[in-house]
């Protein structure tokens, strides 16, 4: 499905539907500017967890709350006509129980206008992504290595090596079955992330998974080189707009202080420039 073919955004559904088919394309969005960047070209849009690390300098997510997202989801919305919002429901915002779960996803969507929401855990939050979705609320499920649960993972480690395959299969398999219209396999070996895909009917979105998943997903400041404090294995620099950015600001300090900036071009002068005759005369 190309880009200008698309005449509105999909739904949840839509996406279930793109199992198989052409990969799904995602990134990450915190702003207006850059959704609208993104809007033409990604079928999902994620306002992920990820903004308290990007744009607020937290050293994890764990600290991110619902008024940031709501915030950021807000600010995405303005910018997008064409790709579904996706919005990732932040850490202690869901973990205590369905209800709880229930309260704030509906809080996310309804001051949001967020298409669907996504959560972290397998077969122990399948019970919550049940009572989601019976109540009307897509989840998208995010397994394998699960960043709000750094600290119990031992820090930011593939998952799903060895004898921890199984219990990431099942995760996949318990949160389709729960109802998930499509789960994040993030940080899970290629075979596994494979033979996942094959198994689960419903779309996988690999972050540092497989090529074989049914989408990608990416942090966009990750990609376009804008945040550079580390940078995982299967982030793939498509630009270095972090380095020209420094090297435009270093140029702009360096014309302040010389006084080339600003020049006459960029100043106004003390009298308005005259206009000029309109040449109009008499007829006779």
């Amino acid at each position: 499905m190309s880009a200008t073919a698309r005449k509105a955004a999909p739904n949840a559904e839509d996406i279930r539907a793109r199992k198989g088919g052409e990969p799904l394309v995602s990134l990450t969005a915190y702003s207006t500017p850059m959704a609208k960047f993104m809007d033409a070209h990604c079928d999902f849009v994620l306002v992920g967890d990820s903004v308290g690390m990007v744009m607020h300098g937290m050293t994890s997510t764990l600290s991110v709350t619902m008024e940031m997202m709501i915030m950021h989801g807000q600010a995405v919305a303005r910018g997008l006509s064409q790709a579904m919002m996706v919005i990732d429901m932040p850490f202690a915002s869901y973990e205590e129980g369905p209800q709880q779960a229930f309260r704030n996803a509906a809080r996310l969507m309804a001051e949001t206008g967020a298409g669907a929401v996504k959560l972290e855990g397998g077969v122990e939050m399948a019970e919550t992504i049940r009572f989601l979705v019976h109540r009307g609320i897509p989840v998208m499920a995010h397994i394998g290595l699960t960043p709000q649960s750094v600290n119990t993972l031992g820090g930011y480690k593939v998952q799903g090596r060895d004898a921890q395959a199984d219990a990431v299969l099942a995760d996949a398999k318990a949160v389709a079955e729960a109802g998930a219209f499509s789960v994040v396999l993030e940080k899970v070996p290629q075979g596994l992330a494979d033979k996942i895909t094959a198994e689960v009917p419903i779309p996988t979105i690999g972050i540092g998974a497989s090529a074989g998943c049914d989408g990608q997903i990416l942090v966009v400041d990750d990609m376009l080189g804008f945040f550079t404090a580390f940078k995982p294995k299967f982030v793939k620099r498509y630009a270095d707009l972090g380095q020209q950015a420094e090297a435009a600001i270093a140029e702009y300090a360096a014309e302040v202080r010389s006084r080339s900036f600003p020049a006459d071009q960029h100043v106004f002068a003390d009298k308005a420039p005259k206009k000029a005759a309109t040449g109009k005369g008499s007829a006779s």
